[in-house]
């Protein structure tokens, strides 16, 4: 058994377990939700690219569904300033251009499979790539894609999984790495979700969403 594989048995053996368990939880819940709470998690995730996680979800407590589903740009370019939030004016206009996918969860529904769904997610909304998109699927209770953040692919290199870091990570590069992610996460007998979790938690010391 290598490190990583042992080091994230140990830590379900702690109150992270219970943590981890309870956060896929909340996906499941908002997965059952509408199309505005859906929008929202959209936006949080579009928050998410190239900045902390930490300060989308500050944003997004502030705005709420109504907020991204009605405030007019410049409100929510100054709420992202406020912040101290990274890209206030590209974030905020992706926001509003994502506004006609609003029925996020209708327009999702005529999918097979998670996976269709984040092709056509990566195709359609602006200030999403692959692990955007991953993000926001795995938020709302889909639990095969994986979410290749930094933190991840750090761990993965770290515990000779694969040779390097890709910069950029390409769509090439993403889903081989995705394959290796998804062979450890069932080795685990973890859905790929769960496995972020635990993995994000060794490199960040924190489960958020």
């Amino acid at each position: 058994m290598n490190k990583l594989v042992s080091d994230i048995n140990d830590l379900k053996r702690t109150v992270i377990k219970k943590t981890v368990d309870t956060r896929l939880k909340e996906f499941e819940e908002l997965g059952k939700k509408n199309n505005d709470d859906w929008f929202s998690e959209l936006c949080f995730c579009i928050l998410t690219a190239n900045s902390k996680a930490r300060t989308a979800l500050a944003i997004q407590k502030e705005l709420g569904p109504k907020g991204f589903c009605n405030l007019n740009r410049e409100d929510i370019s100054k709420c992202i300033q406020r912040n101290k939030h990274r890209f206030h004016n590209n974030k905020s206009r992706f926001i509003i251009e994502a506004r006609q996918f609003k029925n996020i969860k209708t327009i999702l529904s005529q999918f097979k499979d998670e996976f269709m769904m984040r092709e056509w997610l990566v195709k359609n909304v602006k200030g999403l790539g692959y692990k955007e998109a991953s993000h926001f699927l795995r938020n709302v209770g889909f639990k095969n894609v994986s979410i290749l953040d930094r933190h991840i692919l750090n761990l993965l290199y770290e515990n000779n999984y694969i040779t390097k870091v890709p910069k950029p990570l390409t769509k090439k590069n993403y889903f081989e790495i995705e394959k290796i992610f998804q062979k450890l996460a069932k080795e685990m007998n973890m859905s790929c979700a769960e496995l972020d979790l635990y993995m994000w938690y060794m490199k960040a010391g924190e489960v958020l969403k």
